[in-house]
């Protein structure tokens, strides 16, 4: 019998996903103050097990070899007691946060008399996939349960060890403040074919979300039964203007590549206007270089700057996550955003200008899920737009576009209050 068959393996995923949905019923019932405490006290709780979270982290590290990643995933990968604290403080940012939960969004009163509210409610139960990144574990469940919802956590192979101790600590940390142990759940098998019957049980699961490569993503929008909250690729651009000052222009494009290598908001591709390409390219792209960033140009870059080699049309559709850009000379504004609107992935993309209307009509005409005007693309974040941590950064235009924060997570339903109003 084929894993795919497995009872066994159906048994324990439906299991799940029931338990999931009962947590998610339980929580319905649970004030906004109690959702909080479980933060406060989970942050806490970090703090003083950081040794744990460590050890079991330098297990996944120890394997990391063996998976076959990059420098740029390690990174990504490696916990220090720094980054658990920063880990800890998102919790606690969370837990200040308005509670999205009952929020009424509007109501008016009917000429018959009946009042008519939306009222903001949890999704329900949430299928989270991921990959490599510990501390989005934390920050998923923490996102999901103040904003109501249950969660059940896939996560990668290569952050194993790490994940299964921070939800470890969560859920230990809820049975304390009276809240389900089953609200937070981690998916305690490596078996691929296990994604595949969690995406099958629409009758628990509310909304599916991946975040990781491609492949992954793809696998899940066509596999799920569920909604589907997700983007394919962050191939994010830096459009450098011809009014744009070139130390300015310098700055955001090294912070927008180089901050952090290997993240969905990083810069992949460079582009800079004909009128200012021979003042301001070669110092542009020596700092790049200086950071080790290899350039991948068009022939008028490498007529510039001899030491990029000649790009191919799919380095401008190529989110790299590592040390290479692709650059390219365009001819005004109007070509920067026709380019970038082909070879983008409706992520982040960004204008240095100096130019007030050439930011308007950037910012009109860009189809992405964020527009940075002569900022970093690595600002499209739910931190730092003050959404709390985020589960993903959606590039979907249906329910949630760009960072998914509280308020993402949820729907709403109408509530009306009636004093024994009947229709004619």
């Amino acid at each position: 019998m084929s894993a795919a068959e497995s009872p066994e393996l159906m048994r324990y995923c439906e299991a799940t996903a029931r338990a999931a949905r009962a947590a998610a019923t339980q929580l319905t019932g649970v004030p906004g103050e109690i959702r909080n405490q479980w933060l406060w006290s989970s942050a806490e709780r970090l703090r003083k097990e950081t040794d744990k979270i460590l050890c079991a982290n330098a297990q996944d590290l120890k394997a990391a070899s063996g998976f076959g990643l990059g420098e740029a995933q390690i990174d990504r990968l490696k916990l220090s007691p720094q980054r658990i604290e920063e880990i800890a403080t998102g919790l606690e940012q969370i837990a200040v946060l308005p509670d999205p939960v009952g929020e009424i969004i509007e109501s008016v009163r009917r000429p018959n008399g009946m009042e008519v509210s939306r009222i903001r409610v949890p999704l329900g139960v949430v299928f989270f996939v991921y990959e490599s990144r510990p501390n989005v574990t934390a920050d998923a469940a923490a996102i999901c349960i103040k904003s109501g919802n249950a969660v059940i956590l896939r996560g990668g192979k290569e952050a194993a060890y790490s994940s299964q101790a921070v939800v470890e600590l969560l859920q230990a940390t809820a049975e304390s403040c009276g809240l389900p142990a089953a609200a937070v759940q981690i998916v305690s098998t490596q078996d691929r074919q296990a994604v595949g019957h969690f995406l099958r049980l629409a009758e628990y699961i509310d909304v599916a979300i991946p975040r990781g490569g491609a492949g992954l993503i793809r696998r899940v929008a066509d596999e799920a039964q569920m909604p589907v909250i997700k983007h394919f690729a962050g191939n994010c651009h830096v459009y450098v203007d011809r009014s744009a000052d070139a130390e300015m222009a310098t700055s955001i494009t090294v912070n927008s590549k180089c901050q952090r290598l290997g993240t969905c908001n990083t810069c992949e591709s460079l582009l800079v206007h004909a009128q200012v390409a021979e003042e301001l390219l070669p110092g542009l792209l020596s700092a790049l270089h200086a950071e080790g960033i290899e350039i991948r140009g068009d022939r008028r870059t490498c007529q510039l700057v001899p030491t990029a080699a000649p790009a191919r049309d799919e380095d401008y559709f190529a989110e790299f996550l590592g040390p290479v850009i692709s650059v390219r000379v365009v001819e005004d504004l109007e070509e920067a955003i026709e380019t970038i609107n082909h070879y983008g992935s409706g992520h982040t993309d960004a204008i240095v200008t100096s130019d007030l209307a050439a930011a308007r009509r950037f910012a009109e005409s860009i189809d992405s899920s964020a527009v940075m005007i002569n900022a970093s693309t690595r600002f499209n974040d739910g931190g730092q737009f003050g959404l709390g941590a985020e589960i993903g950064i959606s590039t979907d235009k249906f329910h949630a576009r760009g960072p998914c924060g509280l308020r993402e997570l949820t729907s709403y339903k109408y509530v009306v209050y009636g004093n024994g109003h009947i229709r004619e």
